[in-house]
């Protein structure tokens, strides 16, 4: 037992000596990690420029392109009106909306007619007679007798006739009186409201109607100042979609045209205005669905087009910059100038090439001459080219 006893103090030192060595050991190794790469990691694309033609929007209401304040042209008692002579009612050009008594009228045509059967009468009679004193004229001997115009009869003649043209002028007035018993639809018209019923008198110029013209309508709608620079410079027969909104079912969208501008600016906005039409917004006479008269509606249409333009999202042009990346893989920031924004995409002009290789996802603070490494793969923002 005594050689363990002296044996023990050895077996510590030689064990003390290993751990030693063993601690030392991983000392030396922690001491010399391994180089980890701390670029950011970025993905790239390439960009071809193209064309685009600038899409334009404005709001407006829809209005009929006329209205009348229908009036009676002749009194008398009204003796009929048509059924669709009601507010709300739609009726076409010539329709016949109501009726005023025309006997008291049919009596002056027939007076009128009279008159001038009778006018005409006593002209001829007249021109018999001038004839007859024409030929008498020509046997009297010239050195003791002066043919006057009397003894021609020419101012019985003149008189005559004038008694003719206002006979012929009576019975212009008494056709006319007795075709406006009849009260007509100017055009294709919505009725908006009637004032008068069976068996009401009318007076000459009584308001007894108001009508809206179905058969075109417009929509007056501002466009911005940003977007006025991308107007076409023939605003004339331009294709436009007319689209009510506002609406909880399904949108109804109408082709129209562009047919002018106002000619003005709102001194408050700066906006300047345009004017766009439909043809039978209430499908009269087609059945293209209806586009009521009051209805909110969004006119889209194409503006200009921009040559050589590039796309991409907003968020990859800060400060008016697009970065690229260098032969060494290191940012380089390119001035673009925007010339459109539409939804999430700016339009650009760039001084690039097609072999620039766009960075689609840029670090938390992108520097020039920053270190990046190209990683492969799509990044989700790259912007199909149209």
């Amino acid at each position: 037992m005594k050689w363990i006893k002296r044996l023990s103090p050895v077996a510590i030192l030689i064990v003390g000596i290993v751990v030693m060595k063993g601690v030392a050991a991983l000392g030396d190794s922690e001491a010399q990690p391994e180089s980890i790469d701390t670029r950011p990691s970025v993905q790239v694309t390439n960009l071809q420029p193209t064309s685009y033609s600038v899409t334009i929007e404005g709001f407006g209401e829809l209005a009929p392109l006329e209205s009348t304040s229908l009036s009676a042209q002749v009194s008398g008692e009204v003796t009929y009106w048509h059924p669709q002579f009601i507010a709300g009612g739609q009726v076409k050009s010539g329709t016949v909306l109501f009726s005023i008594e025309k006997d008291t009228y049919e009596a002056a045509l027939l007076q009128a007619q009279a008159n001038l059967a009778a006018a005409e009468a006593a002209l001829i009679e007249e021109e018999a007679l001038a004839e007859v004193a024409k030929q008498e004229a020509a046997n009297l001997p010239k050195s003791r007798f002066t043919v006057t115009d009397l003894y021609l009869r020419k101012p019985q003649i003149l008189s005559a006739q004038a008694a003719v043209k206002a006979a012929q002028a009576q019975l212009k007035i008494a056709k006319r009186d007795l075709a406006n018993c009849d009260v007509t639809a100017p055009y294709d018209a919505l009725i908006v409201s009637r004032n008068i019923g069976k068996g009401d008198f009318v007076n000459t110029g009584t308001m007894v109607a108001q009508l809206f013209n179905i058969e075109t309508a417009e929509v007056t709608f501002p466009v911005a100042r940003f977007d006025q620079i991308f107007l076409p410079q023939n605003l004339t027969q331009i294709a436009a979609e007319l689209t009510q909104v506002n609406r909880s079912d399904d949108a109804i969208t109408r082709i129209g045209m562009l047919n002018r501008e106002t000619g003005l600016v709102d001194a408050d906005t700066r906006m300047t205005h345009l004017v766009a039409r439909i043809d039978d917004p209430y499908g009269l006479k087609t059945d293209a669905p209806v586009l009521r008269f009051g209805s909110y509606v969004k006119v889209t249409f194409t503006g200009r087009t921009l040559e050589n333009v590039y796309k991409l999202p907003q968020e990859l042009i800060t400060r008016r910059q697009l970065w690229i990346l260098d032969d060494e893989d290191r940012l380089q920031s390119v001035p673009v100038e925007v010339l459109r924004e539409e939804g999430s995409f700016f339009y650009f002009h760039a001084d690039i090439d097609a072999s620039a290789r766009i960075v689609m996802t840029l670090p938390e603070y992108p520097q020039n001459g920053m270190a990046v490494k190209v990683v492969d793969g799509t990044s989700g923002l790259v912007a199909s080219q149209q």
